[in-house]
């Protein structure tokens, strides 16, 4: 049960079984939550005198609250599956993922989706962040961008019905994100939101949710702390799920990841290595004459094909490697 923001909480319980259905399309500018009512807002009674702590102690009091955060994000479990395999599956009729959202929140969504070409060798277009306030508000915040309502619907025009849409915010409610959905929905675009307050706003607007509750953060409202890790913690989980979903991995191998530098080029050696059954030197040859391609590497080296033979035969398999080996290998 939620208690007063002045005394914090100790024990919570929210009903997590049903997010982003019965939508009571009330989106639009006036749409707003008390702050009072957010719970990284609310003042944790386990941390209100951590200004008169030790250094070691102020340490083992954040890494204490940290902790809360995997059991939270375990919680929603269920309705993390299901919005990978949404993504997923748009990804499969070659819609893109877009993440949208305010200060950290925003952030997160950009670094997130940064990562994936290096580590799963898709176009930079495929996932995108897109900050409210422009790339200019990555380092320095934009004095009202969260709260304009337009601005949501203008950076939303990219999307298309193939696409997916995730609002990330900690409370839920700026009106930036509304804009966002409310013109996503009206392109026909499927989304996703991403909150830490159960009575997030964006949870009404979206046709799924993810409510990932932290609890209130170790200095009050400091949303980056807490609600941060467990945004991150959950898009990691969104785009690994769906890159895996669509063939980007083989067992726990990034098998399309781009060998732009030399760790990376050190790690695509041992992995074709240890999926070919072959040593190192064997392993570099052939991702050269295969142009670093890992997946061509592994295929000719596993069915002894040629490379022009191994990229028909990933071609045929929509690059996916285990189908790819299981369709040329006889059991």
């Amino acid at each position: 049960m939620l208690i007063s923001p002045i005394i914090g909480y100790k024990n919570y319980n929210i009903n997590r079984s049903f997010y982003g259905k019965g939508r009571q399309n009330t989106a639009g500018p006036e749409r707003s939550v008390a702050m009072s009512e957010i719970i990284t807002e609310y003042r944790n009674e386990n941390t209100k005198n951590i200004d008169l702590l030790s250094t070691i102690d102020i340490v083992r009091k954040i890494n204490e609250e940290d902790k809360l955060v995997a059991l939270a994000i375990e919680d929603e479990t269920p309705n993390i599956a299901r919005a990978v395999d949404i993504i997923a599956k748009q990804f499969l009729m070659g819609g893109k993922l877009y993440y949208y959202g305010a200060g950290t929140s925003g952030r997160l969504g950009v670094l997130d989706a940064s990562e994936c070409p290096p580590t799963f060798g898709v176009s930079p277009d495929m996932v995108q962040g897109i900050m409210a306030g422009g790339e200019k508000a990555f380092k320095l915040a934009v004095e009202g961008a969260e709260d304009n309502f337009e601005l949501g619907r203008e950076d939303a025009k990219i999307l298309t019905k193939n696409d997916v849409c995730v609002a990330i915010s900690a409370s839920g409610n700026p009106k930036y994100l509304l804009g966002v959905l409310a013109q996503a929905e009206e392109n026909g675009c499927k989304t996703i939101a991403l909150t830490c307050n159960h009575k997030a706003a964006i949870l009404e607007e979206a046709g799924h949710g993810i409510c990932v509750e932290v609890g209130p953060e170790v200095i009050a409202g400091s949303s980056r702390m807490k609600a941060g890790t467990a945004q991150k913690m959950v898009l990691n989980m969104l785009t690994t799920g769906a890159m895996i979903k669509i063939g980007k991995t083989y067992e726990n191998f990034m098998i399309d990841l781009m060998p732009t530098n030399e760790k990376l080029k050190d790690r695509a050696i041992r992995i074709v290595s240890e999926i070919a059954g072959v040593n190192v030197s064997t392993a570099l040859e052939t991702l050269m004459e295969s142009d670093w391609k890992v997946k061509t590497a592994i295929t000719m080296l596993k069915c002894k094909l040629s490379k022009e033979a191994a990229n028909e035969a990933l071609r045929k398999n929509c690059g996916v490697l285990r189908r790819t080996l299981n369709s040329l290998i006889k059991v």
